[in-house]
């Protein structure tokens, strides 16, 4: 049974007519029609037995799936066999999208929101439907399920109690060390996403930034290859030229450690090297007092004396 490709005009499906099954194991199973309104639908990550009972009916309950690439979705409602019309909703027709999707949802239809994996709007577009669904008064209806985000959490070893979710860094370098600098002052778990080809880049500014808090790799969750290796951050990027970038990554980073609150002269030292070479010593200094709870006449007098070591071409301006 192959799901179909639609338009978001259609109305045909919002009649139910046709009988609505899924199949796990080839047993055929029936599916009551959805209640009207908009689901969110978690889908596996990776291994597609993450799906729930709940999500598979709920799939084949609804009047169409709003999918990011309908390739991808369609590759788990042939494994459930389950026949529902899928249009495409992601971030470059979403504005053209949602009209048509708040339209059907005016005419009593039930539409599920999915993305390409994990729980919607986690990183992927969804936001602003959810917005406008709820402003309409329509029903927002969650069906929960998987999550790249809890399931890196739970396997990375590392506190739990609060976490903090950044999504994707900035990919260029500048940007990137900006945030970062920011986020070492949050006194919590760390989770963000990274792509294969900047990983190993910013495990090195992670060094340079968050030296000495333990943290966790977790490469391609769920899947064939699933690996997560643990170590401190320093370890994690000295190996980084020896990581496997194929794949999706969730990386983790400890909360700072209780003693943390002043920071070594050892990794000030390093932190000022890292910044005087991009940029003044009136910056560096600023980025070190923030980070390393060190007075500023402190830091500025040792920036000065680094500066002398790295060049002329760091002045105060």
């Amino acid at each position: 049974m192959r799901a179909k490709a639609s338009s978001l005009h259609s109305s045909d499906a919002t009649t139910g007519a046709a009988a609505k099954t899924f199949s796990i194991g080839g047993q055929q199973l029936a599916a009551p029609r959805a209640a009207p309104g908009l689901h969110l639908v978690a889908t596996p990550i990776g291994n597609l037995a993450d799906i729930t009972l709940r999500a598979l009916e709920t799939l084949a309950g609804v009047d169409v799936i709003a999918c990011e690439d309908t390739r991808i979705t369609r590759r788990l409602t042939e494994r459930y066999a389950i026949a529902a019309e899928l249009a495409l909703y992601h971030e470059h027709n979403a504005a053209q999208a949602r009209p048509k999707i708040l339209e059907r949802l005016a005419q009593g239809a039930a539409i599920a929101l999915v993305s390409d994996a994990g729980t919607p709007l986690i990183s992927d577009p969804g936001f602003k439907l959810v917005r406008d669904v709820c402003a309409a008064g329509h029903a927002v209806i969650a069906v929960p399920g998987p999550s790249s985000v809890l399931t890196a959490l739970s396997v990375a070893a590392l506190p739990t109690d609060r976490f903090f979710f950044e999504g994707f860094l900035p990919a260029k370098e500048h940007a990137r060390r900006a945030r970062l600098n920011e986020l070492a002052r949050i006194d919590s778990t760390l989770v963000m996403f990274e792509s294969g080809n900047r990983v190993q880049d910013t495990l090195r500014d992670l060094a340079a930034i968050m030296a000495g808090r333990d943290a966790a790799i977790c490469r391609e969750l769920t899947k064939l290859h699933e690996e997560i290796t643990r170590a401190p951050v320093a370890e994690l990027a000295a190996s980084a030229d020896a990581l496997e970038t194929r794949g999706e990554f969730v990386l983790v980073i400890g909360p700072p450690a209780d003693d943390a609150g002043v920071m070594d002269q050892d990794t000030l030292d390093d932190l000022l090297r890292a910044q005087l070479a991009r940029g003044s010593v009136k910056d560096a200094v600023a980025h070190a007092v923030e980070l390393s709870g060190r007075p500023r006449r402190e830091v500025y007098a040792r920036a000065l004396e680094l500066a002398k070591t790295i060049g002329d071409g760091n002045g105060e301006d």
